[in-house]
């Protein structure tokens, strides 16, 4: 180590005496500092957060919503199905100009196969494997993959599936399994708080809350049954086949479309709001008639019906357009046997309002053939209540029943622009219809009258007019020079019988 001598201290005194000089003014400064600027310790926010009766209510609403999730969660299975299907090859290889460069290259023009993926939800309804969803997640499929809460995974098989209503029945071979409840679909009101249980986009067992926002929906799909539960809370692409449920953990509808909004995730549209179920009143139905039988018995009532507009309403007597307007009785059929006729209105079923055409006939395959049902009915004005014995539905039935459309524009006449003549042999045999068909066919019409604004064309047969009989030429032309105002045509399509409501424009008012 290197000493320090008195001849260094004394070489070095004014370069070490400005060292200590420069160091102690540090301090100083540094004391000053600290000194007018007091170092505070960190502290964290109030973390006790508001309390209160209102509060505590929210809070025990909460615990309801989390209870309800813990118990239905368990219920509901995510379902991936594998659709194999076989693609051609491009088929410019099977071109002679294309094979002069080409060759007979292996596996050109061959067939392969290609695989695709769905996913979709379910709902384990007994404790032996059943699983109640949707027949569009499972439709065609080769192979079907059910994943448990749990994460345990089955291979599961259709037990049936039902295209008019979207529902289908699998099973996997579990035992001991966590079930849903079934509630009540009818005892549902518009407000009703529900939530919804799925697995989104792949999202595994999603919960969401909201209201419903309508009942009795239609017009959502092509064809099919139709009288969805309308709901906010939110649906997306997966969810179909998953469970709606109500404050008392009962499930109340299946999961199955909604409107969609822009393109999300995989170029599918998300949800905006407006989702729809099927109700569980049908869904049952539907999946007990596929364990039991593997085919659907659908009640029948033997009646056309289409929605009521406001002039058959006018017409007919009726206080609103609500109900389901009788356009045609089936001979012998349930309803000609219990009384029903065609001009009625079924304004309730079994109880149960029925709001239009689609709804009803929702409620009727909804209820099993055999069924004493009873229907409240307006004829001209006046209540009735009439008794029929439901039949079974015919399979592949028309969807009938659709209500002509509103006539434009002013016109001079009701009825102008139309030209008709008798049946004769020869018409009926090419209209279709018997021989005791009475009226006469439209041979032409204006394309710019009223009648055609409503619906009529050629080859309809024009049977009745504001209710008086139209038996030939001279009875129609009687009846349409009088019909000044609002007009009721019977007409005859096709062999079947539809009313038909015209209206004329301002000038003949």
């Amino acid at each position: 180590m290197r000493r320090i001598t008195r001849q260094f201290l004394r070489e070095n005194f004014l370069g070490l005496s400005l060292t200590l000089v420069g160091v102690m003014c540090l301090a100083l400064a540094a004391m000053q500092y600290m000194g007018h600027h007091t170092v505070r310790a960190f502290a964290l926010g109030d973390t006790r957060g508001l309390d209160g009766p209102d509060i505590n209510a929210l809070q025990l609403q909460n615990k309801a919503y989390e209870r309800i999730a813990n118990e239905v969660t368990p219920a509901i299975v995510s379902i991936q199905s594998t659709q194999v299907i076989k693609v051609q090859q491009s088929p410019f290889f099977s071109d002679p100009f294309f094979r002069q460069f080409f060759g007979n290259m292996p596996g050109f023009g061959i067939p392969r196969e290609q695989r695709e993926h769905a996913l979709g939800s379910g709902v384990i309804v007994s404790a032996d494997g059943y699983i109640l969803t949707n027949n569009h997640v499972v439709r065609n499929a080769s192979s079907i993959d059910v994943q448990l809460s749990n994460k345990k995974t089955f291979k599961a098989k259709v037990v049936g599936a039902d295209q008019p209503s979207d529902i289908a029945v699998l099973k996997i071979d579990a035992t001991n399994l966590p079930t849903a409840h079934l509630g009540d679909s009818n005892t549902l009101h518009v407000g009703d708080i529900v939530m919804a249980f799925g697995n989104p986009f792949g999202l595994d067992f999603t919960v969401t809350r909201g209201a419903v926002s309508a009942l009795g929906r239609t017009g959502i799909e092509q064809g099919g049954l139709q009288s969805f539960i309308q709901t906010d809370a939110a649906i997306n692409p997966g969810n179909s086949g998953g469970a709606l449920v109500n404050v008392e953990g009962q499930v109340v509808g299946i999961n199955t479309a909604i409107l969609a909004g822009n393109s999300g995730p995989g170029g599918e549209g998300g949800n905006i709001g407006i989702g729809f179920a099927i109700p569980i009143n049908m869904a049952r139905h539907v999946m007990e008639d596929l364990i039991k039988t593997g085919k659907v018995s659908r009640g029948y009532l033997g009646a056309e019906v289409g929605d009521v507009t406001q002039g058959l309403a006018d017409q007919f007597k009726a206080p609103d357009t609500q109900g389901a307007f009788v356009q045609n009785v089936t001979p012998d059929g349930p309803s000609a046997k219990a009384g029903l006729k065609a001009g009625d209105i079924i304004r309730k079923f079994n109880g149960q309002d029925v709001g239009g055409r689609d709804q009803l006939i929702s409620m009727v395959t909804a209820t099993n053939p055999g069924t004493a049902a009873t229907l409240d009915i307006l004829r001209d004005g006046q209540p009735m209540t009439l008794k029929v014995t439901l039949g079974e539905r015919p399979e592949n039935i028309a969807q009938a029943g659709g209500q002509p459309g509103s006539s434009k524009g002013p016109t001079e006449g009701t009825l102008r622009g139309i030209s008709v003549q008798n049946l004769t042999a020869d018409l009926r045999n090419r209209l279709g219809v018997s021989p005791e068909t009475p009226g006469v066919v439209i041979s032409n019409i204006d394309p710019d009258s009223p009648a055609a604004d409503a619906g009529l064309q050629q080859g309809d047969i024009i049977q009745s007019i504001n209710r008086q009989p139209v038996r030939n030429v001279e009875d129609f032309n009687r009846l349409a020079s009088a019909a000044k105002g609002q007009t009721l045509l019977r007409i005859n399509r096709q062999g079947t019988g539809v009313f038909v409501v015209i209206t004329p424009g301002d000038d003949n008012q």
